[in-house]
């Protein structure tokens, strides 16, 4: 799976930290979601697009 929670990060203006505190996890995650190395379950999945407004699909494409 890849996302494109980076490029969207950059749009916003978020940095990691900031996202990591608006869905509820650690920074960690977000780096491992971004660089493709985890899998997030379907709330965080939601959770994350909702900060972008985009529907999941919008913002995890899957392989």
């Amino acid at each position: 799976m890849t996302t494109r929670i980076k490029e969207l990060r950059a749009r916003e203006n978020l940095t990691q930290i900031d996202l990591a505190q608006k869905v509820g996890v650690r920074r960690e995650i977000i780096v491992f979601l971004e660089k493709g190395k985890y899998n997030p379950s379907l709330k965080l999945a939601y959770d994350i697009s909702k900060v972008f407004n985009m529907r999941i699909e919008e913002v995890f494409i899957l392989k």
